[in-house]
């Protein structure tokens, strides 16, 4: 492993963890975004993209009074069959604590290492939209569940429910994968971007994803819109998070390129192939009772299509070559899901600008 010094990263003028060493680093010289320490200064901006992220997702403001579950609790009761009951008992259980779990990594590990003051900003802006999206599972819970032991087996679902608990297995596993301490070594780098990688594309970028797919398929069928309306801001949200952490991977791409290595790729590759076993493993239980218009098989082939485009997103090669199998992904409503192909949205509080085109990668 090599150490800070071979690969010319500007010495601490003290030990790092000394509190006056952290902010004294800083002081005078240009570092990296990865380098120890805390810059506080916004001023001259090194990383204008980032604030210029911060500023668009406070145009993203949504509250989750806004949304109405009326509807669907007449779904719930008198529409959906078992089968489909049984997914969304599986889905809103995974809702419980996901969000959770990206929140916590943010403040563990994202926050900590990531020494830019306006990626600092966006991140705090984040941490509030994770706390917005567990508030709106919250709500989920208590309208869709509204028996209190039922709800705590829902909450509890990430210890008892075998397919969810290997999801949060290996999200925990990728969270405590960083260590604690600067990253001072190369290895301590693609550590630190191994865990961005996995929370950007496996978890946000795939479970999600997933998720937002047996979400918009209920929709198709004309079920639990306030369950789709609410999920159209979250998709809007997720998107621009997953668009951050790749701009922080780029922005680590050009000042560290001796990271991105084949050895880096490889890793890479199989944990997203790792993330698909676990996400499919979910998709098997969910979809077990036999939902009409869904199966395992293409829903497998919607995770490797999906997979694809994240390794594309970093520049590697696709590993499966799946078309995506869901035509109803896409023939969503544009207009609501498109914070992340950047186009102007009447139904959020603020607009975001810019033009549409929905065959970008997402």
């Amino acid at each position: 492993m090599a150490l800070a010094d071979d690969l010319n990263l500007a010495a601490p003028a003290v030990a790092p963890d000394s509190s006056a060493g952290h902010y004294a680093a800083h002081a005078g010289a240009q570092t990296n975004i990865l380098d120890p320490g805390f810059n506080l200064t916004l001023r001259p901006m090194r990383y204008p993209q980032f604030f210029d992220m911060y500023k668009d997702a406070i145009k993203n403001t949504w509250t989750v009074e806004e949304i109405d579950f009326s509807d669907d609790l007449t779904d719930l009761d008198r529409k959906l069959m078992p089968a489909e009951k049984h997914m969304i008992s599986r889905l809103v259980a995974f809702f419980a604590t996901g969000d959770s779990i990206v929140a916590n990594n943010l403040v563990l590990n994202l926050y900590e290492h990531i020494n830019a003051p306006e990626a600092r900003m966006y991140l705090s802006r984040q941490l509030y939209e994770e706390a917005l999206h567990v508030q709106f599972y919250l709500n989920l819970l208590d309208n869709y569940i509204p028996d209190a032991d039922e709800r705590a087996e829902a909450f509890a679902a990430i210890e008892n429910i075998p397919s969810i608990r290997a999801k949060g297995e290996f999200c925990f596993k990728w969270m405590e994968s960083v260590g604690n301490g600067p990253l001072e070594t190369q290895e301590d780098r693609k550590r630190f971007l191994m865990n961005l990688i996995c929370f950007a594309t496996c978890i946000e970028g795939l479970f999600f994803f997933a998720a937002f797919a047996y979400v918009y398929f209920l929709r198709s069928k004309g079920l639990l819109n306030g369950l789709a309306a609410g999920t159209n801001w979250v998709f809007r949200d997720e998107s621009m998070h997953m668009n951050f952490a790749l701009e922080v991977i780029n922005t680590v791409r050009a000042e560290e390129p001796e990271l991105f290595d084949a050895d880096l790729g490889e890793r890479i590759t199989e944990m997203i192939e790792e993330a698909i076993d676990a996400e499919f493993t979910f998709a098997e239980d969910l979809l077990g009772e036999g939902v009409p218009g869904m199966s395992t098989a293409d829903t497998r082939l919607y995770l490797e299509f999906v997979a694809d485009q994240r390794l594309a997103q970093l520049g590697l090669a696709k590993r499966f070559g799946s078309a995506n199998p869901f035509a109803f992904m896409e023939l969503q409503d544009v207009q609501e899901l498109s914070n992340f192909f950047e186009r102007t949205v009447s139904a959020y509080q603020v607009g975001v600008e810019g033009d549409v085109a929905f065959d970008e990668d997402f």
